[in-house]
């Protein structure tokens, strides 16, 4: 996937505008906070968000982290409250993500969150960062900008050797001063969970909480990134690289097999990855089995298939 010029941006004003204004015209731009170098795109735009997972070559769609400028923004899209509420009052802005629950209306792409009730949030403590969230006024979905299962970078080089031809753009601003991922936490009832450990040490967060935090354990549901599980599956049973419905299935098309619904009737894989979600939930309410048409295993369609292969595996109590 090289069909892009990548411009290399400084942290002025006007470029950070420019970078802004790639972001809201559903593009790719990566920029620095004080971990690592995130690959941002707007976190409300289905195929924007499909794009990070295309030039990452991503295998799965695990929950993306989402940026945010403001503890007021980041409550536009979840509700943050009790012990949540006072970890972003006592570590935002800083290393430390925050898995909440997504409220109506939260505007997300639903690709964005994998198809879960929850969103991973962090407010960056850096200055470039802060100044793009707040040029563009709305969330940034972010993973770290390389290719999937590559060394994160913390340099704008870092970006570019790994990137280089399928982003839109890149900010440099020099290193990243903490160079490890954030902190993930997630909370079970009243129950707060270390989800990932990261720049942001376990004690200082158990210290803020005056108890300690449950650790999660391998193999249970996924709700973060840097987990490896699955995620959303419908109720309802899926058949996979279906010709044809059966008779009493749905039909989840693509390209010029059309159905109950269709990923993309042009057969763009981008398009396709934006709807997933979405076209799975509308079928599922729908109480029928559904039979989903072959996708191509190549580029984004291997991420598609990789979701579909787990809403499609045989149920666990």
């Amino acid at each position: 996937m090289q069909d892009r010029e990548t411009q290399i941006l400084t942290a002025s004003d006007r470029d950070l505008d420019r970078a802004a204004q790639i972001l809201a015209d559903g593009g790719l731009v990566s920029f620095p906070t004080e971990t690592v170098y995130g690959l941002g795109a707007d976190a409300r735009q289905g195929r924007a968000v499909a794009g990070i997972f295309a030039a990452k070559d991503r295998p799965s769609f695990n929950p993306l982290i989402v940026h945010v400028a403001s503890l007021d923004q980041a409550r536009r899209h979840a509700r943050l409250d009790g012990d949540a509420l006072r970890l972003a009052q006592t570590f935002w802005p800083g290393p430390l993500t925050l898995v909440v629950p997504l409220i109506d209306g939260h505007g997300l792409s639903e690709l964005v969150t994998a198809g879960l009730p929850t969103v991973g949030l962090r407010m960056p403590d850096h200055p470039v960062a802060q100044k793009l969230l707040k040029a563009l006024d709305g969330p940034i979905a972010a993973p770290s900008a390389n290719p999937s299962g590559r060394i994160s970078p913390t340099t704008a080089q870092h970006v570019l050797a790994g990137l280089d031809g399928r982003i839109d753009a890149v900010i440099d601003a020099g290193p990243c001063a903490v160079g490890l991922e954030s902190t993930i936490v997630g909370f079970d009832g009243d129950t707060p969970i270390l989800l990932r450990p990261g720049g942001l040490p376990a004690e200082a967060i158990e210290a803020a909480l005056s108890r300690p935090l449950a650790r999660w354990e391998d193999g249970s549901a996924i709700n973060a990134p840097g987990q490896l599980s699955s995620h959303y599956a419908p109720d309802a049973s899926v058949r996979l690289n279906a010709e044809t419905p059966a008779p009493g299935e749905l039909y989840l098309g693509f390209g010029d097999r059309d159905g109950d619904l269709n990923l993309s009737p042009s057969g763009d894989l981008v398009e396709a990855a934006a709807r997933l979600f979405a076209c799975l939930h509308m079928l599922d309410g729908q109480g029928k089995p559904i039979a989903v048409a072959p996708i191509p295993d190549t580029g984004l369609g291997r991420a598609i298939n990789d979701r579909l292969k787990r809403a499609a595996a045989p149920r666990t109590l």
